[in-house]
């Protein structure tokens, strides 16, 4: 062997080795990648393990419990896009940030309804929506076999929209259960309805959002989806894939009159509890404590020197429990029975499922300290709306650009506050919300009555280095809270 032979040997092992080095370093991440993608695919198979490729097997043993329902003799078509939108609500400040035209309300003229429901018993007991079966004469209910039976109603709820309706049947009827649980945000949902009268229809969406204020009764946070939702489809129940059912389908979005992509529906857990009283009583029993609440803002926190914003701040009282045990104007409920509020609403739920009669513990800040309240739950009592104050054509100047009246002077504005007449566009006041006719009746505890008493405050509140300050403003009827910039 020559050395040339010798070392070319040598080279090529050399090479053999690197190149079985490198083969190995491959193999070897090769097959952590493997174990990697495996450990991923089981945690993707343990949080979807549920979520068929298909519905098929679902629909299949819910879709029987589906019912169409037509009424006779309605004051009009409900169908479920509600029309125009209540000013300042979600939707409202949503669809106009986007230019998009919101429609008006239906007119009336038809006398037929076309909605949808579920049966919740063997027994014939059917949940829907109170506007499908609002002032009806006649209710026909259709089963998915095609078998009609007439309806009557057990008992309804217009302040979720939910009504209960009962038919008799020689056998025990197919039903669906509701989910024990809030559905998550993306998971996967199926609305069965009778939309546009085509019964048994089948759509497929994801939950797009939960806890929506949609401007209705304050009972409710709606699970918003996006599955196709249209006329005719009010009252009928949404399914997760386990064949439960997370809401009720109420209300949608349409500027075209057909499905984009933006429905409404009441969660399961308001559907147990007011079914529930439905069937017992055939109405539905609230606590009431005679508070009417506003949200807190970062403004208004900072003017309360708050050091969180939540909570549910007192905008006025009733004569009620609350003022009768100690409840003040400006106080902010902070918990309910150890229960931490959020909002307003959490507030007007977390109540309103009290029985009348509970005596219940209220914490709440007032001057930055933390007291503690103890009062007895009333029966919630519905009262009128009251008509928007008139407006005027006079007044004097403010310095946070308004122009303002005595209430006196105004003919049924009252005798208490100044009647705000105009509101300069580009002032402090005009983007803190504040609006022609609304009456400011106080800031810092302290009454107005004319322009001149708003601009001592104001001069004073600048020279103890404030940024903000809290009015008592007193608009369509009721009364709450606006912290505005005096920077």
């Amino acid at each position: 062997m020559t050395p040339g032979d010798l070392s070319s040997r040598v080279v090529a092992a050399t090479c053999i080795g690197k190149v079985g080095i490198l083969l190995g370093v491959v193999i070897a991440s090769s097959l952590v990648l493997v174990g990697a993608s495996r450990l991923l695919a089981a945690e993707v198979d343990a949080v979807g393990a549920s979520a068929p490729v298909g519905f098929e097997e679902v629909i299949e043993r819910v879709r029987p419990a589906v019912v169409g329902i037509r009424v006779k003799g309605g004051p009009r078509s409900p169908d479920v896009d509600r029309g125009s939108l209540p000013p300042g609500s979600f939707l409202d400040r949503f669809f106009r940030q986007f230019g998009l035209q919101i429609p008006a309300d239906p007119a009336p003229g038809s006398d037929l309804t076309v909605g949808a429901g579920f049966l919740v018993s063997g027994d014939g007991y059917i949940v829907t929506n109170e506007h499908v079966v609002a002032s009806g004469v006649d209710i026909d209910v259709t089963m998915d076999d095609g078998k009609t039976y007439p309806a009557k109603i057990t008992g309804s709820d217009p302040q979720t929209d939910l009504a209960l309706i009962k038919i008799s049947a020689p056998d025990d009827l197919p039903y669906v259960r509701l989910a024990a649980r809030e559905p998550r945000i993306g998971e996967w949902v199926l609305p069965i309805g009778n939309p546009f009268g085509l019964g048994g229809t089948v759509s497929a969406g994801i939950v797009s959002a939960r806890g929506r204020d949609i401007g209705e009764e304050p009972y409710n946070d709606f699970i918003q989806i996006d599955a196709p939702v249209n006329k005719g489809n009010s009252g009928g129940p949404t399914f997760n894939t386990r064949g439960e059912v997370i809401g009720v389908n109420t209300a949608i979005y349409s500027p075209s009159g057909g499905s984009i992509g933006v429905a409404f529906d009441i969660p399961a857990e308001t559907v147990s509890l007011v079914i529930r009283q439905l069937r017992e009583k055939g109405h539905v029993t609230r606590g009431w404590v005679g508070v009417y609440l506003q949200e807190v803002t970062p403004r208004i926190a900072d003017a309360l020197n708050l050091k969180n914003v939540q909570g549910a701040l007192v905008a006025q009282l009733d004569e009620g429990p609350a003022a009768k045990q100690g409840v003040e104007v400006g106080d902010v409920i902070t918990s309910v029975n150890e229960h931490e509020l959020k909002n307003p609403r959490d507030f007007a739920r977390t109540v309103a499922a009290i029985a009348p009669g509970t005596v219940i513990n209220l914490r709440l800040l007032r001057n930055e300290r933390l007291i503690s309240i103890e009062l007895t739950v009333a029966e919630l009592a519905r009262a009128a709306k009251v008509k928007k104050e008139k407006q005027a054509d006079a007044g004097e100047k403010s310095v946070l650009g308004l122009t303002l009246a005595p209430a006196r002077s105004i003919s049924g504005a009252g005798d208490a506050g100044v009647v705000i007449l105009e509101v300069k566009p580009d002032s402090a006041a005009a983007n803190d919300g504040l609006q022609v006719g609304d009456i400011v009746l106080s800031t810092g505890g302290r009454p107005l009555g004319a322009a001149t008493d708003l601009n001592k405050m104001v001069d004073e509140a600048r020279a103890q280095g404030k940024r903000t300050i809290l009015l008592r403003v007193k608009r369509s009827g009721a009364i709450s809270f606006v912290a505005v910039s005096i920077t």
